[in-house]
């Protein structure tokens, strides 16, 4: 067993102030049912250089339904790696069972009665030879939690019973360092999750670290990996570097190291000046707020992608292709009706029903977001925002789903 560094309260900058109100119910609740209960993860790293953290992840050793049973507002979720989620409105704290590093075949289940329930039938079967995992519900102690983690900057605990950073991998010297490493070997935890490529990367441009060389030649060897990943994962992963506030410059590195080529050829293949630029705004954009605004939805993400690069399709009926990436038919649809309804927006002669009839398309907020982001146009935005709030309160807009009618049989003759 490692001795891992502790670092007391008086030694350390991360206060009990700068966390999540409701994280602290959930760890003190976790805790008054002597169950371990640590912030970990990304939100440490974050406290202790003095970012805002967007998530504040807990890790216990309490399992998902033990947790479920403390907290009515608790659903668990998740085959690969389960979790519980603990609702407080909008608003999700996730919590973690402690797990520990499993090898590729030999992943179980500590729970088969929820397993059973989880429809085990759904799940894609171990391929002879192949070093991903996919399941990660093997349940361990905090030291074997932390072993099992990404980068050692990710894998910093701190305990709320003692109010101290426990560190097992020299990650604080590597926070310190500015560095990003890899616990274990880079080639070994690449092949078992090939999305730790992309998250490499993406930390490194979102904190300004350097990555350690190791890390750099298992990309440059393994790239062809990330194929392996999941697809509706992979999209998720590339939203959220979109919401990060760093796209433009992970995107750069992503395409430097060829890693976008393996995710999106076609991505790859249309990036230029005009992609960049889209990026920027974006994150200026996101640079206004503290954490990722609501207004960043999924098409909005989307369109800063495939509408500089010339990939969405003019038809209406003609699908968008980003690799294997799964895009929903809904949000490209948003997004031409966002993109179609600019013109009207720059149009300052309209009458006012027709403006006023603008404002109650689904997709109005979503086009006004797009204008402030991607439309240099601040006069007629100002324009814009100025009569939606002489408006008043307006009426909530649905997508209303037509019924199919059902056809009447005819009724059967006798002769049948």
């Amino acid at each position: 067993m490692a001795n891992p560094l502790v670092v007391p309260r008086t030694d350390h900058a991360l206060s009990k102030s700068h966390i999540d109100p409701d994280a602290l119910k959930v760890l003190y609740r976790l805790q008054k049912f002597d169950h371990i209960a640590y912030l970990v993860g990304g939100s440490v790293r974050d406290l202790l250089i003095g970012r805002r953290p967007k998530d504040f992840d807990l890790g216990t050793s309490a399992h998902p339904n033990q947790v479920k049973r403390l907290f009515r507002n608790c659903w668990i979720i998740g085959r690969r790696f389960r979790l519980a989620h603990v609702k407080f409105g909008l608003k999700t704290i996730e919590v973690a069972t402690f797990r520990r590093l499993v090898t590729p075949g030999s992943e179980r289940d500590p729970d088969p009665a929820q397993d059973d329930r989880a429809g085990q039938k759904h799940e894609t079967p171990h391929q002879p030879g192949s070093r991903v995992i996919r399941r990660d519900n093997t349940f361990g102690t905090p030291e074997e939690d932390a072993f099992r983690r990404d980068f050692t900057v990710n894998a910093l605990f701190y305990d709320i019973a003692t109010s101290s950073i426990i560190d097992y991998v020299d990650g604080l010297k590597d926070l310190k360092a500015g560095l990003i490493r890899c616990i274990g070997k880079p080639e070994e935890r690449f092949l078992e999750d090939p999305v730790r490529m992309l998250r490499a990367i993406a930390l490194s441009a979102r904190l300004d670290f350097k990555i350690e060389q190791p890390i750099t030649d298992a990309i440059a060897k393994h790239r062809g990996e990330i194929r392996q990943a999941a697809p509706p994962r992979m999209l998720e992963e590339l939203y959220k570097i979109l919401r990060s506030g760093s796209a433009e410059r992970t995107f750069r590195a992503l395409s430097e190291a060829r890693v976008l080529a393996q995710i999106s050829p076609e991505l790859h293949r249309h990036h230029s000046d005009r992609l960049w630029q889209s990026l920027h705004a974006l994150d200026n954009y996101r640079a206004r707020f503290d954490s990722a605004p609501a207004t960043l939805t999924n098409p909005i993400l989307l369109g800063s992608l495939v509408v500089p690069t010339g990939l969405l399709p003019g038809r209406q009926d003609a699908p968008l292709t980003l690799g294997a990436l799964p895009v929903a038919k809904g949000q490209v649809e948003s997004l031409r009706q966002i993109i179609s309804l600019q013109q009207r927006l720059g149009d300052s002669k309209l009458p006012e029903r027709t403006t006023r009839r603008l404002t109650h398309r689904s997709v109005f907020d979503e086009a006004l977001t797009w204008l402030e982001i991607h439309g240099d146009a601040p006069e007629t935005l100002k324009r814009w925002q100025s009569f939606v709030a002489n408006l008043g309160e307006r009426p909530v807009t649905t997508k209303v789903r037509r019924r199919r009618r059902r056809r009447r049989r005819k009724p059967r003759s006798a002769e049948e």
